[in-house]
């Protein structure tokens, strides 16, 4: 009877021990930066997203637990030929995040390799389409496109390129002093351009600046003939108006005036007048009288 007891009690077990490990080995608690690749006799059954998640227990395995988290490659460097025949050496950085794991399993052994690889060879082709000043000067677009065949080279792996960056293209001492004396020789150039054009332009300014000088020297003898044009009109209009006889009045007192201030002086004195300076009284006098 004990005996029997004891056997069922083992069946019991043994029971509920499968159980548990049926539970243990179908429940499947997959982390959010995971997914599980799941095989039934070898073959993909199954990829398993974040959370809980059931297979058949000792039908499923998962041999396969591939992180999502975005990745960075080492930073690499490798030699490329520009169009102008200069060997440059490239440094890249590329960042990527495999998001159909069942491709990056079953199509690739080595993504990371393959991944570089693809890189290096597209960096170089590019590179190869431009001279070195296209290269330096055009860097953003170059980048695009090393980017974007990227991103359809490795598509079959189930991978997305986030990021490819060129971080530094070098180049060997010899191309870099020859680059460096041409910079000397252009700044050169330039200085002597500016300091032609420095001299050109003050020439051109001492010319406007005589140019004006003598517009404003044309003008003023413009103006002053001017004034004594009207001043004649204006004195032959007076002449025409009151008659000749007023106009030698006038002349006739300017005179008389004129024979006043030398006359006057201090102590005695000798005046010398020449013969004819008492006609001019004679005739301011006469024209008095014929005023009145």
């Amino acid at each position: 009877m004990l005996s029997e007891i004891l056997g069922g009690n083992a069946v019991f077990l043994a029971i509920a021990i499968f159980i548990i490990l049926c539970i243990f080995l179908g429940v499947r608690i997959v982390p959010q930066s995971e997914k599980h690749v799941v095989e039934r006799f070898g073959r993909l059954r199954a990829v398993l997203g974040p959370g809980i998640n059931f297979v058949v227990p000792f039908l499923d395995r998962v041999p396969h637990k591939i992180s999502i988290l975005e990745r960075q490659l080492p930073n690499a460097s490798q030699d490329a030929i520009t169009a102008d025949n200069v060997l440059v050496k490239v440094e890249t950085s590329v960042f990527y995040r495999i998001t159909e794991p069942e491709k990056t399993v079953y199509r690739i052994r080595d993504v990371d390799a393959a991944i570089a690889t693809t890189v290096a060879g597209i960096v170089r082709s590019e590179i190869g389409k431009l001279e070195l000043d296209q290269v330096q000067s055009n860097r953003a677009q170059l980048i695009e496109r090393v980017r974007e065949q990227v991103r359809m080279m490795v598509d079959d792996w189930g991978v997305e390129v986030t990021r490819a960056e060129i971080l530094d293209v070098n180049l060997d001492e010899a191309t870099r002093a020859a680059m460096l004396q041409q910079l000397n020789a252009e700044r050169a150039r330039r200085a002597q351009v500016m300091e032609a054009e420095g001299k050109k332009r003050a020439v051109e300014l001492a010319a406007d600046a005589d140019l004006y000088a003598a517009e404003q020297a044309a003008k003023a003898k413009r103006i002053t003939a001017d004034a004594e044009a009207y001043a004649t009109g204006v004195i032959a209009g007076a002449i025409t108006a009151n008659g000749l006889e007023a106009a030698q009045y006038q002349i006739a007192m300017k005179q008389v005036e004129a024979l006043a201030q030398v006359a006057v002086g201090e102590g005695k004195q000798t005046i010398l007048l020449p013969a004819n300076a008492l006609e001019a009284f004679s005739d301011a006098f006469r024209l008095i009288r014929g005023k009145a």
